[in-house]
């Protein structure tokens, strides 16, 4: 992997890409990250988890869009395998009455994917807009933005 540094701006093949395919997805990020910040996207379903509804199963369908849409800024990088394992285990749920008697044994993963999700969907939008080009002094948020494509 060769690296060429210079002005603090990191110029592997690999960060340079991934950051014009941020750039270019703002738009659409922002977007996403509107809608997983809004009342029913965010305050309700938290709120389901506390009135023990089902309806915070639906958190999933979020999860996995904020997901995918972070897997296309890098489509052949895979990612984070403890930020995969988190998604994992807090998607493909489907509500059983029984999960009532075991309820935050079976939704808490739920929200663990979520909240994982969002951040590094609020991450990618924050350092999209705030960076010119990507850095080699690293904010905490824009290196963690990084770990979830095994970038650093």
């Amino acid at each position: 992997m060769e690296t060429t540094r210079t002005n603090n701006t990191d110029d592997r093949a690999e960060i340079r890409e991934l950051f014009a395919n941020l750039k270019a997805a703002l738009p659409a990020l922002e977007e996403l990250l509107e809608e997983a910040d809004s009342h029913w996207g965010y305050e309700d379903p938290v709120y389901r988890f506390y009135h023990q509804s089902f309806k915070v199963y639906l958190l999933q369908d979020t999860t996995k869009k904020i997901v995918e849409s972070l897997q296309a800024l890098a489509p052949n990088r895979p990612l984070n395998e403890w930020f995969a394992e988190i998604v994992k285990d807090g998607t493909g749920r489907q509500f059983e009455p029984d999960h009532n008697a075991r309820w935050l044994e079976n939704t808490r993963p739920i929200l663990e994917a979520f909240f994982h999700a969002k951040y590094f969907l609020e991450m990618a939008v924050r350092y999209a807009k705030d960076l010119d080009a990507p850095p080699t002094l690293l904010p905490s948020g824009w290196a963690a933005f990084l770990y979830v494509f095994n970038l650093r």
